[in-house]
């Protein structure tokens, strides 16, 4: 049944193209993939990011991990296969944003290379990898959701870090040091590897 559905379904060419919305908005659809530990900084960088792109006049939209949970992940939990299906989705949607022309920030400890990979390979030239490095002992020193210590105490199963790995990644496009740079420095950092103008 799944199979007959599936070769029933088409995708339909739109009359406005993925560049004419660019040419609009005078910029390039980008998704710029945030990955790195839990409390290593990827939401504070990604919205002083945001904000700044929007004082230079690009349109911007931010993925956060945990909004994304509330509403269109809400049916995932955090176990390996719903931590792929979570990746997927997203790989999804930051897809369809880049088609709009939107430069989408995407926060998400996606810790399987694999799994990055897999939305590399959807967005091609449009993906952006950045890394947000940052040692595991200043991740738990800043732990504002207190979820090491949970994970530490055996609270929280399957938690990356501690009980389940994260796989760095081997090339990204970006990497920032969240424990050796300041939130400014990261910014400008991505800004300038962008290229972008206001």
């Amino acid at each position: 049944m799944e199979n007959q559905r599936s070769s029933n379904v088409m995708w339909h060419h739109a009359s406005v193209t993925k560049e004419d919305r660019e040419r609009l908005l005078k910029q390039k659809g980008l998704l710029l993939w945030f990955t790195g530990l839990s409390g290593a900084g990827k939401s504070t960088i990604a919205n002083a990011l945001e904000k700044r792109l929007f004082e230079m006049g690009k349109l911007t939209y931010l993925l956060d991990g945990d909004n994304i949970r509330h509403g269109l992940n809400r049916d995932l939990g955090f176990s390996v296969e719903d931590r792929k299906e979570n990746i997927r989705r997203i790989g999804e949607v930051g897809k369809l944003f880049v088609d709009a022309g939107i430069i989408t920030l995407a926060t998400f400890i996606s810790p399987l290379k694999e799994d990055r990979q897999k939305v590399r390979e959807l967005l091609k030239e449009n993906f952006i990898e950045i890394f947000v490095d940052c040692s595991l002992e200043v991740c738990e020193s800043r732990d504002p959701k207190n979820l090491y210590r949970k994970a530490r105490r055996g609270e929280i199963k399957e938690f990356t870090g501690i009980s389940s790995p994260y796989e760095k990644p081997e090339n990204p496009e970006i990497t920032i040091s969240t424990d050796k740079q300041t939130i400014e420095e990261c910014v400008d950092r991505i800004i300038r590897y962008l290229g972008i103008e206001s």
